[in-house]
């Protein structure tokens, strides 16, 4: 199994421990699904710490799969991984790490080890889309990191009503054109 890697990074205004707690805190998952992903959380358990589970379900036309990722290495204000259990990739391995950048600030790295289904067909014909899925959904999710903690805006407007979640990024994040 050849393993591909993601790797994103950017600069955000607050502490490493203020970007892990954000991370923890209720429904930040829901937050940083960005609208346009047919992705719905089914369930969170064990909170973000080792063990803890969170199961999605990706609708994919008619069909939808569910996908089980269990957290791990969570090094509370640093770290936390979420690793595939069962899900749609041959293998999935996601590590946001929050490295202190002065007192005030700090990088947020989401760095993803993944390899697709089906070998090199699966690479040669699907390499591409998931690449560029990763790039939209990690700019989209560290737009909306930084306007929640550097704006004090919750990164979106709207509740986190489960089946009509309606997000909408605030018009100084959506104004940086990123997406």
């Amino acid at each position: 199994m050849r393993l591909e890697q993601f790797i994103r990074r950017v600069r955000i205004e607050a502490s490493a421990e203020e970007v892990f707690a954000w991370h923890a805190a209720p429904g930040a998952l829901r937050l940083l699904t960005p609208p346009w992903e047919p992705v719905e959380v089914v369930a969170e358990t064990g909170g973000l710490a080792d063990g803890a589970e969170v199961t999605l379900r990706i609708h994919a036309g008619p069909a939808a799969i569910l996908w089980l990722a269990r957290i791990s290495d969570c090094v509370p204000g640093r770290q936390f991984r979420d690793t595939q259990v069962r899900g749609p990739f041959a293998f999935w391995q996601h590590t946001h790490r929050m490295e202190p950048d002065g007192p005030a600030a700090c990088i947020l790295e989401d760095r993803i080890l993944y390899a697709l289904p089906f070998g090199p067909p699966g690479r040669w014909l699907g390499g591409w889309f998931v690449r560029r899925k990763l790039d939209r959904l990690f700019r989209y999710r560290h737009l909306v990191t930084q306007d929640a903690l550097q704006n004090g805006s919750n990164g979106l407007r709207a509740g986190l009503d489960q089946k009509s979640p309606g997000y909408v990024l605030t018009s100084e994040a959506a104004s940086e054109g990123a997406l």
